[in-house]
């Protein structure tokens, strides 16, 4: 049987990233477990960072450079954390201002964090984005 999912689909200059999280080369998972039990706030942030290079790896991949982007629509994140925690923004500023720190205003987009009692692998981050490409 094939692959169930695509890490990207494109859509007329809409490319839609598969959610991604905070996995190494070798696809094993680092910064697992829940923001505020398990990690920081802080490794958190580092987390949703990590997620970015690995989504902008699979975009890259998919579109041949990253000079195709346009802008960074839409950002769908979600946070490992017990009930209670109330600091998913936080953590996902760590992607935020990845994007914007390589793309510039292109980075900027809208966002939603949100905050969740499991995540696959026991990821502490999942992110996937929007993405329109010239």
């Amino acid at each position: 049987m094939g692959k169930r999912i695509v890490l990207c689909k494109q859509v007329s200059n809409l490319v839609y990233v598969s959610g991604h999280g905070p996995n190494e080369a070798d696809g094993s998972l680092v910064l697992v477990g829940a923001i505020g039990r398990d990690l920081t706030v802080e490794q958190g942030y580092h987390a949703a960072q990590k997620v970015g290079l690995n989504l902008l790896a699979s975009l890259r991949a998919y579109l041949g450079t990253l000079d195709r982007v346009v802008d960074i629509v839409k950002v769908l994140g979600w946070v490992q954390c017990f009930d209670g925690f109330v600091d998913t923004p936080a953590v996902m500023h760590g992607f935020s201002d990845l994007m914007i720190q390589i793309f510039g205003e292109r980075g900027k987009h809208a966002r939603s964090a949100i905050g969740t009692n499991a995540l696959p692998n026991n990821m502490s981050v999942e992110v996937e984005c929007i993405v329109r490409v010239g």
